[in-house]
């Protein structure tokens, strides 16, 4: 019979795995050359969090971002964001995957919220600054910016969890005693 919980170690990895996907999208989302912006088929104008291309045909003229002290912001808000997951990754490997230490969960529980905080305030100040920055058309925010949102809504969901778990203490070591549905008359 097949059973699984964070008592089994190879349930352990999950937490961990969903951080690593994490990392990665927060990696895909700061990397990403294109994509957090662009008007309707990215025919005229399209921005990353690092730079704006505006142009036609084979003619496009690229302006840096980082002229703009909101843009700084959003980059060093991103950048610190992921520093932080992946100081809550290798907390957590070594939390789960390692040995089990129940007293590390709340603390990277708390550092992935903090990371949360940073890259939600990051993710806001983008679109606001960047609409008053261009005020025409219509733009649609894409798939890089779209990677963002979703590595934070990974790190705040496993945050949830990591904050969570010391709760279940017994059932984490595999000292609880199991629970019947019936009794017996």
């Amino acid at each position: 019979m097949f059973r699984c919980g964070i008592e089994y170690p190879r349930c352990r990895w999950i937490l961990p795995l969903l951080l690593l996907f994490a990392i990665i999208f927060d990696i895909i989302a700061i990397a990403a050359q294109s994509g957090w912006v662009e008007d309707e088929g990215a025919k005229t104008h399209y921005a990353s969090m690092w730079t704006q291309c505006r142009g036609r045909n084979d003619q496009w003229d690229y302006k840096s971002l980082m002229e703009h002290p909101w843009a700084q912001a959003v980059a060093a808000l991103m950048i610190i964001g992921l520093i932080i997951l992946i100081i809550a990754f290798i907390a957590s490997f070594v939390a789960l995957c390692c040995s089990l230490n129940i007293t590390l969960l709340p603390l990277i529980g708390g550092l992935l919220i903090l990371a949360v905080i940073v890259q939600i305030i990051a993710l806001i100040i983008y679109p606001v600054k960047f609409n008053e920055l261009i005020y025409e058309g219509y733009y649609d925010y894409t798939w890089a910016y779209g990677f963002g949102w979703g590595a934070t809504i990974l790190m705040l969901g496993c945050g949830i969890l990591f904050c969570c778990l010391p709760r279940y203490e017994y059932e984490l070591s595999g000292m609880a005693k199991p629970k019947y549905i019936y009794t017996s008359a």
